[in-house]
């Protein structure tokens, strides 16, 4: 894979204290216009002359591009690691850090970085635009802009967030609990199980009781991903035949069972019997529910109760892209399935909600 490396000089009347990396690895944000009216990729060294504003930051600016630059749609874990070395290689260079990122799968690659970066001390914050940067209307200039400042915001020398998040649309998200929900406004991004951990108006405001506060620690890189994960998305009438092409792909080793409400499946016994043999086979399998908001309770009512007596892990109120690549993560350091089971069931960064810890 190909970067690009460049300096971007901001004009300011004191040398800026501050200093942030731009990765751009494509999407709507950084695209132009070209004479014939197709969207090409723009050159960032000219950034300034599209975001004149940014010089009003008074930051030191770097920018790392993807050549070429990658539609989100075909963004793969491979791409997830190589962002999250160019953040490690960085990490001690940078104040901050800004992930430019196509939309439609932002929240599966937020989510593997902030599992890929253990004891992340700086902020790391994702954006995107549904416009393209020089449309007339577009949301990408207020987006870039105060990703920078967000990125760069520092309370008595320490970062406001020092985690992985999504700024969109006023808002700024925890990564892992983000979830894209809309793609003709520009309220795209939803966060219905975790509190918002900023709002931009007029100001910015800081929910600070919302963000994450990790132990300070050496950064550590996890880039070990293994792919052989699926996703069950449950229906009423799915065919036996579709279940069993799923949990019978050749070297599987996780599923995400997408249920109804909190945690609800369908109890018919050939259903039950296919789940209970893939386990069987050291298959890891997941609850979680395809509602927005709420959470899996397995055993609350009759249709989940036997998910798990036969072993279903509950994936509390995890969203399917955390779940996926949480179990990435971790399929890419353990082989044994109960250290799996094990590491996915414990809370890493914020991504579900620790029921023993608020119990404690």
């Amino acid at each position: 894979m190909k970067t690009e490396r460049i300096q971007v000089i901001t004009s300011s009347a004191h040398a800026p204290d501050r200093s942030v990396l731009i990765i751009y690895t494509g999407g709507t944000l950084g695209m132009i216009h070209n004479d014939q009216g197709l969207l090409v990729p723009f050159d960032f060294a000219s950034i300034l002359s599209h975001v004149p504003s940014l010089r009003q930051l008074g930051l030191n600016l770097t920018v790392i591009s993807f050549h070429p630059p990658i539609d989100s749609s075909n963004m793969t874990p491979s791409y997830w690691t190589e962002i999250a070395r160019i953040i490690h290689n960085e990490y001690l260079n940078f104040d901050g850090f800004v992930v430019l990122h196509g939309t439609d799968t932002m929240a599966y690659t937020a989510s593997a970085i902030s599992f890929m970066l253990e004891n992340l001390n700086k902020p790391v914050i994702f954006t995107g635009a549904q416009l393209p940067i020089t449309a007339f209307r577009s949301d990408a200039r207020e987006n870039l802009i105060t990703s920078l400042e967000i990125a760069s915001a520092q309370d008595n020398g320490i970062p406001v967030v020092p985690e992985v998040a999504i700024y969109f649309n006023n808002v700024l998200l925890r990564a892992n609990r983000s979830k894209k929900v809309e793609s003709v406004h520009f309220d795209a991004f939803e966060s219905e199980n975790y509190p918002m951990l900023a709002e931009s108006g007029v100001v910015i405001h800081y929910n600070h009781a919302m963000i994450l506060q990790t132990p300070a620690g050496p950064l550590t890189l996890h880039d070990k991903l293994d792919n052989r994960v699926a996703i069950l998305k449950l229906f009423p009438g799915i065919p036996r035949e579709v279940v069993e092409a799923i949990v019978n792909v050749e070297g599987l080793r996780a599923v995400v069972l997408e249920t109804f409400g909190a945690g609800n499946a369908i109890s018919a016994d050939w259903f039950i019997d296919l789940l209970r043999v893939t386990i069987e086979k050291g298959v890891v399998i997941v609850n979680v529910s395809q509602c927005n908001g709420g959470r899996v309770m397995q055993g609350r009512y009759e249709t989940s109760k036997q998910l798990e007596a036969i072993g279903v892990i509950g994936g509390e109120d995890l969203t399917t892209e955390s779940a996926v690549t949480k179990l990435m993560m971790v399929l890419g350091e353990e082989t044994d399935t109960v250290r799996v089971k094990k590491r996915f069931i414990q809370p890493v960064c914020g991504e579900m909600t620790d029921l023993k810890a608020l119990l404690n």
